[in-house]
C-alpha cells in the first residue's frame, strides 16, 4: 500500500508535467496556463455546488433518524474531486471531474463501500476509536496510542 502510494505521488506529477508541456507546445503557454486556471476555478465552483447538495442530503438523512452513510461517502468523493480539480494538471482534473459528477460519484461511493465491506470481512480493515482515555492497545504496546488526558488516537489501517 505504501509503495503504491509512493509511486503514485512520484509518477502522477511527472506524467502531469509531460502532458502540460506537450499541450503548451501545441496550443501555446498562455492558453495552457488559462486552461489550468480555468479548470481550477471550475473545480472550486463545482465542488461548492455539489458539496452543498451533499450537506443537504446529510441533513435530510439525520432529520429522518437515519445514518447518512451514503451521503458521507459522496461527501468524501466531492472533497477529493474538488481537491483534484484545484491541483494543476490534466489527469487530476479529469479524475476530479469524474468524482464531482453525481452519477460517477455514486459509482465511486458504491465501489469504496464494497471494498471496505470486503476488507472488513477478510479482517484486513481495522478501525480504531477516537475519544478520551488511554488507547486500548497502549498497555500492550507502548509505541501505539496515547494515554491520559491527551485522548486516544483513531486509526484506519488496511493491511
Amino acid at each position: 500500500m505504501i509503495l503504491r502510494l509512493g509511486c503514485l505521488l512520484v509518477l502522477v506529477p511527472v506524467l502531469e508535467l509531460v502532458i502540460l508541456i506537450r499541450i503548451g507546445q501545441e496550443i501555446g503557454v498562455w492558453p495552457t496556463i488559462g486552461l489550468v486556471v480555468g479548470t481550477g476555478l471550475l473545480g472550486v465552483l463545482l465542488a461548492r455546488r455539489e458539496g452543498v447538495r451533499v450537506l443537504r442530503a446529510i441533513q435530510l438523512e439525520l432529520s429522518a433518524g437515519r445514518l447518512p452513510t451514503e451521503a458521507l461517502l459522496e461527501g468524501a468523493a466531492v472533497l477529493l474531486g474538488g481537491a483534484l480539480l484545484v491541483m494543476p494538471g490534466i489527469l487530476t482534473d479529469l479524475a476530479g471531474l469524474v468524482l464531482l459528477l453525481p452519477t460517477t460519484r455514486r459509482l465511486f461511493s458504491a465501489w469504496v463501500r464494497s471494498r471496505m465491506a470486503g476488507a472488513l470481512e477478510r479482517g484486513t480493515l481495522h478501525i480504531g476509536v477516537w475519544g478520551p482515555g488511554p488507547h486500548p492497545s497502549a498497555e500492550s504496546d507502548p509505541h501505539r496510542g496515547v494515554s491520559g488526558s491527551e485522548g486516544r488516537k483513531g486509526e484506519i489501517i488496511q493491511e
